[in-house]
């Protein structure tokens, strides 16, 4: 099969005004025609090999970058948009969306982001909010769906961050050898904090005026460790977040506050299971997630979040997808660092092991499968439920997902013994019923937009229609 032709005019030009050249001193610096470099840029041409190698000779770019998965990102998420009932007119073909991603990100992220907008206010108006008739009513996305994207094109890492927070493990292991917990209560000893427990404490409470942390006494250690170091970012790196946020530019107050605390959990995850050492181990262990969990005094849920963050340029680990769903099906977490992409609204594909363990608590479950576009995956899921700890408390039920494709399976312990090669093991999942392609799905639950359906009323199989 001849290699896959590489069209990366978005990120030369990216990359190109970071560092302030013009087009022909930029061409000279490659040692490539302007007309060429041109053609590059605008994905009249694929970026040559020669190119390549001068990107990481002249500038040290990663050229991994080049294929970095924004792409197919967007162009998942203007499928799923492209669905909404809202377009009556025929669907742009793939192609369209492709060179729209490629040519133009900027263009389709405002086109996504005018349809968030769109359906906000749709979801508003369907349920009479009281808000709209109020003065600071207006068109603006979701807060929580602004912070969803700008992680999710971040690639879920966070450069100046991670960095920040692996030091500061560093020098846990140099002063208190490795006890992670102790040197964040020492750092936030040192600027007057009190840290104590309770038994009727939220998880975590800071109270401003007597500089008292308290943390609920019945959280599991993985959680506390993580409290304790989440209110270490919020306290000692407050000017790092603070510039990390003014980057962003997010465009409500609310968006900003809650990438705060986003950026925070980012901190500490990283502080608790250092990107250099947890890479190291997770390739050791085979990516062995209760190994590496009692290695890093991690739960689960923090292991297989933070495997999916390893995309640090230069030292990447496996693009992993995670997900956390409840049991109605809803997603409550979501990245994806591989192609695979996951509902913007509403649940996941019902065909997806995830559902399945809530019905298997305690047990590891394996899934072989394969989405529309041809692109097969190796899925692990596993329920993690939070025990309220006392009686009257309700239990919180999730069940997470984690997978990547089945070209890095075998880097994955719970990958050994499955037949990779056989065709019928791999089970068709989708993203959406809306733009699932697929035409004999038992599950579906509404029709594809983009098939003629047809209706014999002499005739019921699964569904009470058949797709063209």
């Amino acid at each position: 099969m001849a290699p896959q032709k590489l069209y990366a005019g978005a990120k030369l030009r990216e990359l190109r005004g970071r560092i302030g050249l013009t087009q022909k001193a930029f061409s000279e610096k490659l040692g490539v025609s302007l007309p060429y470099l041109n053609q590059m840029e605008n994905n009249n041409r694929p970026v040559s090999t020669t190119v390549v190698l001068s990107l990481a000779q002249e500038f040290g770019f990663d050229v991994t970058e080049l294929q970095s998965g924004d792409e197919a990102r967007l162009v998942g998420d203007m499928r799923e948009a492209l669905a909404d009932p809202i377009f009556s007119g025929p669907t742009p073909p793939l192609t369209d969306l492709r060179l729209a991603a490629s040519n133009a990100p900027a263009l389709a992220r405002a086109f996504l982001e005018l349809h968030t907008a769109y359906r906000q206010t749709h979801e508003r108006l369907a349920s009479l909010d009281e808000a709209l008739g109020r003065e600071d009513s207006r068109l603006q996305p979701s807060p929580w769906e602004e912070v969803r994207d700008f992680f999710h094109y971040c690639d879920n890492y966070i450069d100046a961050v991670d960095r920040t927070a692996e030091r500061f493990a560093a020098s846990a292991t140099a002063d208190f050898g490795g006890d992670i917990y102790a040197a964040a209560r020492k750092t936030l000893g040192d600027i007057g904090v009190r840290v104590v427990q309770s038994d009727e404490s939220p998880i975590r409470q800071y109270d401003a005026d007597t500089r008292t942390l308290i943390l609920a006494r019945n959280a599991a250690p993985a959680t506390q460790r993580f409290q304790l170091l989440l209110q270490v970012a919020l306290l000692k790196q407050a000017k790092l977040l603070d510039a990390t946020l003014d980057l962003a530019r997010f465009q409500t107050p609310q968006a900003r506050s809650i990438a705060l605390v986003g950026l925070a959990n980012y901190f500490a995850g990283a502080a608790l299971m250092p990107y250099g050492a947890f890479l190291q181990a997770a390739q050791d262990t085979r990516h062995d997630l209760e190994r590496l969990a009692d290695q890093f005094g991690a739960s689960l849920e923090q292991v297989a979040h933070r495997l999916s963050t390893l995309q640090r340029p230069g030292a990447k680990g496996i693009p992993f997808f995670f997900v956390r769903v409840d049991p109605a099906g809803t997603i409550t977490k979501r990245h994806s660092a591989t192609t695979l992409q996951f509902a913007r609204f509403g649940g996941a594909c019902p065909l997806w092991n995830v559902h399945g363990a809530f019905e298997t608590p305690g047990r590891w479950l394996r899934q072989l499968a394969e989405t529309p576009d041809g692109v097969r995956y190796f899925c692990l899921a596993r329920d993690v439920s939070k025990p309220g700890g006392a009686w009257g408390i309700p239990t919180r039920r999730y069940a997470i997902g984690l997978g990547c494709e089945v070209k890095h399976a075998s880097a994955l312990v719970y990958a050994d013994h499955l037949g990779f090669d056989d065709a019928a093991a791999f089970e068709p999942i989708g993203i959406s019923c809306r733009i699932c392609e697929r035409k004999h799905c038992p599950h579906r639950s509404v029709p594809p937009l983009e098939r003629q359906l047809r209706v014999d009323p002499n005739e019921r199989g699964m569904l009470p229609y058949q797709v063209d």
